[in-house]
């Protein structure tokens, strides 16, 4: 487990032999309260933040062009939308913005909630949980590249319990790294109680975007 104090130094610097960006999020994987502390003492600038949001777009949109362009499961290239691409555009052009968004939502549901962390801190929290769960996408992208090669030789593969997660698992430590990072921000005790009304809310936005999209509103 990583500790605060080896993330301890005067604002501005970097702990030698960890301060590349790979090292930074993978300690971030280990410990990502300690590696929130750590670059909420640096005090990064906004073209530093972001140039984390518009890393992890790319990988948003890396992952998601696999998943549902390139190498899509049979039963998942039945369920997606033929507009797909477009909305992969959109995504890519309006994600950041999107994230700026949401950072003010968090960061005004946990101000109300007790929190003392600045805007600017939750923006650096969110923007950062972003980025370090940005891989995990990437990382149910080529299980859905294993899964669409194996489906020809095992065709159970193809059911939608095992072909569908993928395309959403990398939802899971989005809101975990970035309740994570709150938590810290906002100097709550525990990430589990964060991380229960992130989960909570995400899970009601999707069901109301599957309702209006079955309405035909969206």
């Amino acid at each position: 487990m990583v500790t605060s104090d080896e993330f301890s130094g005067a604002i501005g610097s970097y702990v030698v032999g960890r301060s590349n960006l790979a090292d930074r999020i993978v300690d971030a994987w280990r410990d990502m309260d300690a590696s929130t502390g750590r670059l909420l003492r640096e005090k990064p600038t906004e073209a530093r933040l972001l140039f984390y949001v518009l890393m992890s777009d790319m990988i948003f949109f890396l992952s998601w062009s696999i998943k549902a362009v390139v190498v899509p499961t049979a039963e998942a290239a039945a369920r997606l939308p033929l507009e797909i691409s477009f909305w992969l555009v959109f995504a890519l052009l309006c994600r950041t913005s999107a994230i700026y968004f949401l950072s003010i939502l968090i960061g005004s549901a946990a101000r109300i909630m007790g929190g003392t962390g600045t805007w600017r801190e939750t923006r650096t929290a969110v923007f950062w949980g972003a980025l370090v769960a940005a891989p995990f996408g990437f990382l149910c992208a080529l299980i859905t590249v294993a899964l669409t090669a194996l489906e020809p030789v095992i065709p159970a593969l193809g059911a939608d319990w095992i072909a569908l997660p993928p395309y959403w698992a990398s939802l899971i430590p989005f809101v975990w790294f970035i309740s994570a990072g709150i938590a810290r921000a906002h100097n709550f005790e525990r990430v589990s109680n964060v991380f229960a009304a992130m989960s909570a809310i995400a899970v009601a936005a999707i069901v109301l975007a599957m309702y209006l999209r079955a309405q035909g509103i969206i």
